[in-house]
């Protein structure tokens, strides 16, 4: 099968503290492993993943560097997400070949920057949402909305930090490339942390400031691949209604009528689970005979043959 695996934040850095190159080297190590598991049964793999905390670390030191001396170049978001798909794409490259080396596997294994087409008048431009970067004092909040013109917002009680919108992808500009290359065995990652968001200007795709979320990028990948799957790894076995309730439910198999009732419930967190069911159950409505997985990392094989993980369906 063709299968687009989403990798959930825990395949790149168990602890949220630890953003040393060395702890998501070794955090790659163990993810090739269940990757490489998925490949020994013969599938064909297209691997997106997500760049939070390493593209906050980016623009952290971009906007450090420029404090302390002002010829430091202040790169823009687009700019440091191009730069957060490359470092994490060179780290899961580089794991996944050498556990294909291990099980003498050959495949070519590469990483494609890739830019996702949003449209300029997608309304999530009226209401920028998705925090980034590092946190300020109120005052300090107030000086860069007056200089810089950004969004900020409260964060949890931890400080302010900077809001961006977070459109739904388009398109995906590298699309054919990545086609090609599926379709010649290979192993590819691309649409990283949702991919490059851009909007076409004239005769060029000119980046925005905004961040897409990476499992709509993986389901626009898995449209435009034509996949059978789209895998969605995350950090639980299954997916549950009425969650850390007395009454908590895991969902085995669901239709995408009981995904709406389960929606309109509030089942299903922002910013959490949501967005994976809403990105499966576009992708199954997609196609009749298509299917989407939510499961963990850990159990990604067995999920993908039916033996455990959330399935949703149209039926």
């Amino acid at each position: 099968m063709k299968i687009v695996l989403a990798l959930g934040g825990n395949a790149l850095q168990s602890d949220p503290r630890d953003t040393s190159v060395e702890a998501q080297i070794n955090n790659c190590k163990e993810t090739a492993k269940s990757i490489v598991d998925i490949i020994e049964e013969g599938h064909t793999l297209a691997i997106v993943h997500g760049n939070g905390p390493q593209v906050g670390q980016i623009i952290k030191t971009v906007n450090d560097a420029h404090a302390c001396d002002e010829s430091n170049q202040l790169y823009p978001i687009d700019v440091c997400g191009s730069f957060s798909q490359g470092y994490i794409g060179y780290h899961l490259q580089n794991t996944i070949q050498q556990e294909l080396r291990k099980r003498n596997i050959k495949r070519n294994v590469g990483t494609i920057i890739t830019q996702i087409e949003v449209d300029k008048n997608d309304p999530a431009f009226k209401n920028p949402t998705k925090p980034i970067g590092s946190f300020y004092t109120k005052e300090d909040a107030e000086n860069l909305t007056t200089e810089k013109g950004y969004m900020m917002k409260e964060d949890a009680g931890r400080g302010y930090r900077r809001v961006v919108p977070s459109p739904k992808p388009v398109d995906i500009v590298e699309k054919s490339l990545i086609r090609d290359l599926i379709e010649g065995n290979s192993i590819i990652i691309s649409c990283g942390g949702g991919g490059i968001p851009v909007i076409k200007q004239e005769e060029r795709m000119k980046g925005i400031a905004a961040v897409i979320d990476k499992d709509f990028a993986a389901e626009k990948l898995a449209e435009v691949i034509d996949a059978d799957q789209l895998v969605i790894l995350t950090a639980v076995d299954k997916v549950c209604i009425n969650f850390n309730k007395p009454d908590q439910q895991e969902l085995s198999e669901v239709t995408i009528e009981e995904v709406d009732q389960y929606i309109k419930e509030g089942q299903f967190a922002p910013g959490s689970m949501l967005p994976k069911i809403e990105a499966c159950k576009k992708f199954v409505s997609f196609a009749p005979n298509k299917k989407a997985i939510v499961a963990s990392l850990e159990n990604a094989r067995e999920a993908i043959k039916g033996s455990t993980g959330t399935r949703i369906v149209n039926k």
